[in-house]
């Protein structure tokens, strides 16, 4: 009796990882989660996906990870946890740190080439300030993004 006990123990225990990391997005996740709103800007046009995007329990929402597009002039075009960030210029907002992220972000789009950006934000799941590191891809006068929070 006891040795099924204790097998059955250790099997849940080795499971525990797993579960952990299924409730937190991954890089890999984010950077499908962009091409996925990418390709759906590309087939809808810029204001049906905004909408989309911004939908809180939408199709770009996803545990901790959701969609967020900028303008090149750092206005928020869509949010998919925080719909009062929508038509707002963030150029000059700051992490904890210091670090001007949206106006890093933005210079960063302007080369045209995809990338990752690390800084601090309010995780919306549990509402700490966190390390998050965030994929972009830029688009036109756009630059479409999707993040993790760094565990």
């Amino acid at each position: 009796m006891r040795t099924p006990l204790i097998a059955s123990l250790v099997f849940a225990c080795a499971l525990l990882p797993m579960a952990h990391a299924a409730e937190f997005a991954t890089k890999p996740e984010a950077e499908a989660m962009v091409h996925k709103g990418l390709k759906f800007l590309k087939a809808n046009g810029k204001d049906k996906t905004y909408a989309e995007i911004s939908k809180k329990d939408g199709q770009f929402s996803d545990r901790d990870l959701y969609l967020t597009v900028y303008g090149l002039d750092g206005v928020v075009r869509a949010h998919g946890a925080n719909a009062k960030m929508i038509g707002k210029n963030l150029m000059e907002i700051k992490d904890v740190d210091g670090k001007a992220f949206v106006k890093e972000r933005v210079e960063l789009a302007k080369k045209k080439q995809p990338f990752w950006q690390d800084y601090k934000f309010t995780n919306p799941t549990s509402g700490q300030i966190e390390p998050k590191a965030m994929y972009c891809v830029p688009e036109d006068d756009l630059v479409v993004c999707g993040g993790v929070y760094l565990k």
